[in-house]
């Protein structure tokens, strides 16, 4: 694969789709261990109207499906699962230590560990100008 990876290359690999795919493109890979996507963080996402509307921050909850997203992507992207959808199968030790707001460009690092036939894990680092501001463990079922 040539990097980057546009949304449109993105989709090609993973299901979602707007307003639900949240990774702008992918910028580097390392087959079936690491994948680093970008998610530009725009004034104009839908979820700022109403999560904190006066002073906007991502939810956390959409930077952990963020990274789960380009976890799927490196999984999905491997020709033995190729065809095959990746669904969030659990959160482990989650931290949030800083705000995300409109601006920011968020940075998603997933090191991929296990990975059998039918599940996976991966160590998910979001950052924004070199410091973390979400680390978590995904879990992933393939079918």
């Amino acid at each position: 694969m040539n990097l980057p990876i546009d949304k449109e290359g993105i989709k090609a690999i993973i299901p979602h789709r707007d307003p639900f795919l949240l990774i702008d493109e992918i910028v580097e890979m390392d087959p079936g261990k690491s994948v680093t996507g970008i998610k530009y963080v725009n004034a104009a996402e839908y979820y700022f109207a109403g999560h904190f509307p006066q002073e906007p921050v991502m939810p956390g909850v959409l930077i952990v499906e963020a990274l789960a997203q380009t976890g799927a992507f490196a999984i999905l992207s491997l020709p033995e699962h190729k065809g095959k959808i990746a669904y969030f199968g659990g959160i482990k030790n989650a931290r949030f230590r800083q705000k995300v707001v409109p601006g920011d460009v968020l940075k998603l690092e997933v090191v991929l560990g296990r990975l059998r036939t039918s599940a996976g894990t991966g160590q998910a680092t979001a950052s924004v100008n070199g410091k973390v501001v979400c680390e978590c463990e995904i879990l992933f079922a393939m079918s």
